[in-house]
């Protein structure tokens, strides 16, 4: 456990939020920006590796770093973390080209992979246990929080400075955090030299790798069914293998099985996974669905998604505070039940929908996703020793951001198949004869956001712009019906959780294999 003073104590989790708002709003805040940064360094067919070298990056290192800070401390790993996102934030405002840009945020992704699960777990290592469900919910607020600052952030500083400060802007912040953390935070837990499990990081990362590209590569640059895409699958799947194989055998594995037979941290791993995948669909296709079937205006993505964000912050505040009175499940299942309505309710909108309807359903889904950002976090690592805390976080947060990665993935699939055929069958001949209009040369049905451009809307008549409209409505109502599988399996999840609450007995120090 660690010693601080109280008003030690307050620097010490300043200087934690700030590392997560840094870390978290890296990716909303870079999206803004993108066009700015294509149009002065080039390399258009390449502009999806900014965000996806990030993600490899960070995901890769989550499991990681948590295993390590298990092994070797917190503190030091926390600062690495904090000091090479800020090297990877100045080495990204320097970029000269758009692969320069792409190898410098994975510099950073590096360092976010240490911030966000190292964060939680000391969080909880520091923090008395009669504060820590309030904390918790503050934590879960800031991950809201950040997908409203961060894309009206780069917004402004995009239009008002340089692309180059969105990068910058995290000096001040990392420096800031590195002060806190550094000088405030005293950790007492002695610690001994364990072997490095090697072998497990590598095949990790290589899995890792070959899933994120498959995916983000998919459909886009390559087909589907190509070589190099089967290829990318086919690596994932022999490096999956061989890292489960090796985890059997280390004396100290990243991801360690003998915590999924503890019930509480494997079903809140699931809820984890499931939600998150559910959540990333209304995120992604809710703005699509407000500026291209209700003809809202490109206004950022940021105000779109207040409502949603607003009510996430509720029940993520909400949770902190009631997973001390009552189970963790007593918790989660309201909220999920609220989630699945609400996916469910969007998946009701249609072409002639009020804005004030959707508005309604976002805060829904909002309310539905709030609490498993404060609660999972505490119930993942409730009754562990200090030396699994970091890695059963890290390993959470690596689910979740996966079940986010393949969720917008599957369900894009999923949108761009039904839009493409309702397309080609409208426009090139299908549904509408020999004198159905063609489309503008150079258009990309696969990417809905191609429509959202008010010059690429004006091309069209407007019988023709509200027959696209309709198209474009059905086809995100369909993947939100889909989206409905994943908020179920979450709340199915959340009802074998148990009855465990956050109270004396997450004060166990001897690790915790049973149910």
């Amino acid at each position: 456990m660690t010693q601080s003073n109280k008003n030690g104590l307050g620097a010490v989790i300043a200087g934690l939020l700030l590392g997560i708002l840094m870390a978290s709003m890296d990716n909303t805040i870079v999206a803004t920006a993108m066009g700015n940064i294509v149009g002065e360094l080039g390399g258009m067919d390449k502009f999806v590796w900014v965000t996806s070298a990030y993600m490899v990056a960070e995901m890769a290192g989550m499991p990681i770093f948590g295993k390590l800070s298990d092994m070797y401390g917190r503190k030091k790993f926390f600062v690495f973390g904090i000091i090479v996102f800020m090297l990877g934030s100045v080495m990204c405002g320097t970029a000269n080209s758009i692969t320069e840009l792409a190898i410098y945020r994975a510099i950073q992704g590096i360092g976010g992979g240490a911030l966000v699960p190292i964060a939680f777990t000391i969080m909880f290592d520091a923090v008395p246990l009669e504060t820590r469900g309030k904390l918790g919910g503050l934590f879960g607020a800031v991950f809201g929080l950040s997908s409203i600052f961060g894309p009206l952030l780069g917004a402004y500083i995009t239009d008002h400075i340089q692309w180059e400060w969105i990068f910058y802007i995290n000096l001040p912040i990392g420096i800031v955090a590195f002060i806190l953390v550094a000088f405030f935070y005293k950790e007492s837990h002695e610690h001994s030299k364990q072997p490095i499990d090697w072998l497990g990081a590598g095949t990790l990362l290589g899995s890792v790798i070959c899933l994120m590209f498959a995916l983000e590569l998919g459909g886009k640059t390559y087909a589907w069914d190509s070589g190099q895409i089967l290829g990318l699958f086919a690596g994932f799947a022999v490096l999956l293998i061989a890292f489960l194989v090796t985890e059997t055998k280390a004396e100290e594995p990243i991801i360690s099985y003998a915590l999924f037979k503890n019930r509480l941290y494997a079903t809140s791993v699931l809820t984890a996974l499931f939600s998150g995948a559910a959540f990333i669909v209304a995120s992604v296709y809710i703005p699509i669905f407000i500026q291209g079937v209700l003809g809202g205006s490109a206004t950022n993505s940021g105000l779109v998604l207040l409502p949603m964000m607003v009510g996430s912050v509720v029940t993520a505040t909400m949770g902190g505070f009631l997973m001390t009175k009552m189970p963790y499940r007593n918790v989660l299942i309201p909220t999920l039940l609220i989630l699945v309505a609400g996916t469910a309710l969007v998946a009701t909108l249609n072409y002639d929908s009020t804005r004030f309807t959707v508005t309604i359903y976002m805060i829904l889904i909002g309310l539905g996703i709030g609490a498993s950002f404060s609660v999972l976090g505490n119930a993942a690592i409730h009754g562990l020793s200090y030396r699994q805390r970091g890695s059963a976080s890290a390993t959470l947060n690596f689910v979740r951001s996966l079940g986010m990665t393949i969720g917008i993935t599957t369900f894009g699939i999923i949108q761009s198949h039904v839009f493409l055929n309702k397309m080609t069958d409208a426009f090139q001949g299908g549904g509408g004869g020999g004198n159905a209009p063609q489309l503008p040369e150079g258009l990309d049905l696969k990417d809905p956001h191609a429509l959202l451009e008010p010059s690429t809307r004006a091309l069209f008549p407007q019988d023709v712009l509200t027959s696209i409209s309709k198209m474009l409505s059905s086809s995100i109502v369909y993947t939100f019906a889909w989206a409905i599988i994943p908020a179920v399996l979450a709340l199915i999840a959340s009802l074998f959780m148990g009855n465990k609450k956050l109270d004396a007995s997450a004060e166990i120090k001897e690790p915790v294999s049973g149910h």
